[in-house]
Parts: C-alpha cells; structure tokens; sequence
C-alpha cells in the first residue's frame, strides 16, 4: 500500500484511492490499539521531528502518540523559546533539525502554505498538521473516518459544517475530503463567518441552523475562532449561542436524530451545550480515539515501509 503523494500537505492533493488506502491501513492500526500491548516495532529506525509554530494539544499529543505506537523516535520542537524567536527563518530552523538525520516533519504553522513552502526545499515528508486557515488535512481524514465507522460509506450522506467556516482550516480540508467521498456537504453559520462564493466548492450554504440541523446526517460543529478574527464579526458569544448555538431541546425537536460531532476544543455553552456534547449523540471522543490511528496510518503509508503491521 502507498500513496500518490509523497507529502501530505493538504486534502486537495489527495485522490479518493488515497483516502481508502489510509482508511483501511487505520483499520488495521485500530486493531493494534485495542491489544495489550498498543506498539508495532515497524518504524524503530524512522525519526519525525513535530515542529509546531502555534499552541496546540490534541493534535501535539495525537500525533505524538502514533509515533510512539509505531516504534518512531520523536523530536518535539516549539517555536516559543527557540531560536525562531531571534530571527531565525523557516528553512534554517528545519534544515538545522533535519541535519540531525530527520525523517519526517510534522508542521503547524500560522502561516498558510507554510507546509507547501517547505516542501520544495527540503528532502523529508512533510505532514501538515495545520496552517493558518488553509488546511488541517488529518482532522479531516479523522472525521470522515469517524463518520464512515458509524454511518457506513458516506456517498450520498447528509454533512452540515456548522459554525466559523470562514477561519476554519478544519472546515475546508472537511470540504475537500466529504466530497471527494461523495457526502452532500451544506455549511452553516452567521452570513459574516461564511466565505463568499464558498458555493464554488460545491457545497450548499444555509444560514438557518435549524434548517441544516433537519436536512442533514451529521452535524460537524465548529469552534468560534475569536483569535483569528481581526474585527467584530457578530455581537457577542451570548448571540452567538442564542442564534446558533445547539443544545438538547432543539435536537429533540427535530424529526430523526443526527450524528454530532466537534474537532476541539469546545466552548461550551456558546457552539453546544454540555447535554449535546456529552449525549448519545455525540461521537466526539470517537474523533479522538480515532484521530491517532488515521494519523499512524499517515504516517506508515509516507514513510514508504513495507513490513506487515503485526
């Protein structure tokens, strides 16, 4: 098994053989995380360098967690305290990392196209893990892979992405790969947070919430993204939530149940309420847990070994 990339630098890049191939490879990486012991000896002798220019946790620890799982060695930079922080540029700071026989790189960056820039300058794999509002390609596969373990295939399933899309990197990769799976993708959220001519991707928009909440299968809701957002886009997080929060009563009101889901972190009581994330409903601890798996497949199917998983 392999891929037609040899980075992953965004969903755009992937066909939609590539997406089966990782998704099956995390079925079996799955099964692995359910043994007693959680480890494969497969990349004992492959070291990946997680350079991270922004803060993050679940993404940090997730892929750190599944190059631990696969026998990797692991260095873990931050751009706070480095030499970043005296001038030091993008290149010189991974060239400096790779010249200690690196791998591959997994890379947040603030900057969009950041992962792009530094592929056409540097040997190693690059796994974005996040640049600026562009893409978040494995909280994308995460998703999908979610949605497929409990809807089955997702061609002509129903996908509402629900909240500030016009900053999400979470909500274009999600576009990218639900379509190339063929879901109907509907984005929702105030008029002010909604790209203009995001209909080019061919999604739908519907600035009624309850409306999308009743066409739709899966509700991915999305974080308010107040650091990103440079002026007021609406009132206050109180009306946010009023107008476009989702809380139990309005999921109880609708005719079918659907499927929740949230990348994190949660603002509770502004995007949902307490008694919708932590319902039945709710699969967004399955995204978590599914999160390393997808992310042990990426990395195995890019690092070009061929050893048998167990």
């Amino acid at each position: 098994m392999s891929l037609s990339v040899k980075h992953l630098l965004g969903i755009k890049e992937l066909n939609t053989q590539d997406i089966e191939t990782i998704f099956r490879t995390a079925d079996n990486f799955k099964q692995v995380l359910q043994r007693p012991i959680k480890k494969v000896p497969t990349l004992r002798d492959t070291t990946i360098a997680n350079i991270f220019f922004e803060n993050s946790t679940r993404t940090r620890i997730s892929f750190e967690l599944a190059e631990k799982r696969l026998s990797a060695d692991t260095i873990n930079f931050s751009a706070s305290g480095s030499s970043v922080s005296k001038g030091e540029t993008l290149i010189d700071t991974v060239n400096n990392i790779l010249a200690m026989k690196v791998d591959m790189v997994v890379m947040r960056h603030s900057a969009s196209g950041a992962p792009w820039f530094l592929s056409r300058h540097i040997n190693a794999s690059i796994i974005n893990a996040g640049d600026g509002t562009n893409e978040h390609p494995t909280q994308a596969l995460l998703d999908a892979y979610s949605m497929r373990e409990r809807l089955g295939d997702l061609k002509g399933k129903r996908i509402a992405i629900i909240g500030d899309i016009m900053h999400s990197r979470v909500a274009l990769s999600n576009i990218f790969c639900l379509t190339k799976l063929g879901a109907e993708v509907t984005v929702s959220g105030p008029p002010t947070l909604i790209p203009k001519h995001i209909e080019s991707l061919g999604v739908k928009v519907q600035y009624d919430v309850k409306k999308a909440l009743q066409w739709c299968d899966v509700a991915n809701v999305l974080r308010i993204q107040l650091e990103r957002q440079h002026k007021p886009l609406f009132s206050s997080l109180r009306e946010y939530a009023l107008y476009y929060g989702i809380n139990k009563s309005m999921l109880d009101s609708l005719e079918k149940e659907i499927v929740i889901m949230h990348p994190g972190p949660i603002n509770r009581g502004v995007e949902l309420n307490s008694d919708v994330a932590d319902s039945d409903r709710s699969i967004i601890l399955d995204q978590v847990e599914n999160g390393v798996a997808v992310r042990m497949a990426v990395i195995y199917l890019l690092s070009g070994k061929s050893e048998a998983l167990d």
